[in-house]
């Protein structure tokens, strides 16, 4: 691990030359390219030269207390610095460990995000709407942007389903846990009998994809334009601004009427089926590896239950990891990073096993 670490060291330093080199910098795209780089390695050499320092230093205090000699004081002190530096060591030699697990390439993408309602008809829809603005107030506290791309509301403010995107920083390694079946356990405000019902609403987290790497052939497109439905006056539903693309080759369909024009729709629909398609291809990939080396938290299936929300208890339930929080209003207003921060815990901890077992 270390002989690696000194050769990442050394790319990260010919990194930091090249950045300031006049030509490097008027190339913009070989600029962000190492740019990009010289960020993702800057905390691992941070780390490394951190270990090194302490390696060094208890290494140091071991050879003097190996050649003796030394009155009590000062054994006393190069004791005291042998297991001070070596405890520090070995600290950050597990935090390396980490670090250098393979990363995500998805990681620091941006994310569009689909939520829609599953059984239980209103109540679901209800549902989603609260997740929505879940993810939104937590997008907005990471400084992220949000823009709603499609969205079928219904009269009493639920969703039968939202598209949104999330632009920022590492929105993806952040949100990926958040993939599969939520469900919610609560008595529905149209409920007369006080009964708790079980519904459930299905999220899908998928990293948005760059224009490069996706070659969608204006042949495989089939664009069809109508008349927006629901609310939005009379321009918007005597007006052909909605759009629907299907994806001959994969059947993957996409429809998008929020925007009265036509032009911003068929751009906002394109970007759900690139990002779509960009995670189907992903899907294939991943599948190609052995089940046993796939995480064991993983992004999660948009079948599998992956949380509870009990409002009679006020509890979150997290079932992949066992983890439950009784602050369930306070996470509904997006401060849902002690869920992530676990989900991710334990996926880093899958990997190390599965890495020791290798």
């Amino acid at each position: 691990m270390f002989d690696k670490l000194k050769s990442t060291e050394d790319r990260y330093n010919e990194i930091n030359e090249k950045l300031m080199d006049p030509d490097i910098i008027s190339d913009n795209k070989q600029y962000a390219a190492l740019m990009k780089e010289y960020k993702n390695l800057t905390p691992v050499i941070e780390k490394y030269r951190e270990y090194v320092k302490y390696r060094t230093g208890f290494e140091e205090a071991r050879e003097m207390l190996e050649e003796g000699g030394l009155d009590r004081e000062m054994k006393e002190l190069a004791q005291s610095e042998y297991d001070e530096n070596k405890e520090k060591a070995e600290v950050c030699a597990e935090e390396l460990k980490i670090l250098l697990l393979p990363k995500d390439p998805n990681d620091d993408r941006s994310v569009i995000m689909e939520i829609r309602a599953g059984a239980g008809g209103e109540e679901a829809a209800l549902f989603a709407n609260s997740l929505y603005r879940m993810y939104t107030m937590y997008s907005e506290a990471k400084g992220w942007k949000t823009e709603v791309l499609s969205a079928n509301p219904t009269e009493l403010g639920g969703f039968k389903e939202i598209s949104f995107s999330i632009e920022g920083d590492g929105a993806y390694s952040r949100l990926k846990f958040e993939s599969g079946v939520h469900r919610v356990q609560r008595v529905p405000e149209t409920e007369s009998q006080g009964r708790i019902q079980t519904s459930t609403v299905t999220v899908a987290v998928l990293p948005e994809a760059d224009e490069v790497e996706l070659n969608i052939s204006p042949t495989d497109l089939k664009i069809d334009v109508f008349r927006a439905s629901g609310a939005g006056g009379q321009h918007i539903n005597k007006t052909e601004s909605a759009v629907r693309i299907t994806h001959l080759p994969t059947g993957v369909v996409v429809e998008c009427q929020d925007e009265r024009s036509q032009h911003k729709n068929k751009d906002k629909a394109m970007k759900i089926l690139s990002s779509r398609l960009f995670e189907a291809l992903q899907q294939e990939q991943n599948d190609k590896i052995a089940s046993d080396r796939r995480s064991q938290v993983g992004t999660g299936s948009r079948s599998e239950r992956i949380r509870t929300y009990n409002f009679p208890e006020g509890r979150l339930t997290d079932h992949r990891i066992g983890l439950t929080i009784y602050r369930l209003e306070y996470m509904l207003n997006g401060n849902i990073d002690e869920v992530i921060d676990a989900l991710a815990t334990a996926d880093q901890a899958a990997k190390l096993s599965a890495q020791a077992e290798e």
